[in-house]
């Protein structure tokens, strides 16, 4: 089976490191599937969630927010300001966050409670 390399890295960390036979993300262009011997590929990361499908069967769920995804080789980096796997995600606050936001008419800070949302509860297709 065919197969990439795939670093996700926040500002503040290594977020996940792995082999995976395509991931998904949100990019400037619309979302974008990278799978082994994908094009060259260098565009800027949007919020959205990030899937991440592993060469042992499972799914790798992460709310990113803004910053580069670059492939080539095999190898595809994503660059994040933010990123936190799903099962970081405090659905609780994600929620209160979501209302908070939605009070202040806050579109931005919108977006970013859904993304988190989407990402903890595992969804299977982007919101």
């Amino acid at each position: 089976m065919a197969e990439l390399h795939v670093e996700l890295v926040a500002a503040d960390r290594k977020v996940w490191s792995g082999a995976a036979t395509i991931v998904v993300a949100r990019t400037a262009s619309g979302d974008t599937g990278i799978m082994p011997g994908h094009t060259p590929v260098l565009s800027v990361l949007e919020t959205g969630p990030v899937t991440i499908r592993t060469t042992d069967g499972g799914t790798v769920i992460a709310a990113v927010h803004g910053g580069f995804i670059s492939f080539a080789d095999n190898k595809l980096s994503l660059l994040a300001e933010i990123a936190e796997l799903a099962d970081e995600i405090d659905v609780a606050r994600a929620e209160r966050a979501l209302e908070k936001a939605k009070a202040d008419l806050d579109e931005h800070a919108e977006r970013r409670a859904e993304v988190r949302l989407f990402a903890a509860r595992g969804l299977k297709a982007h919101a």
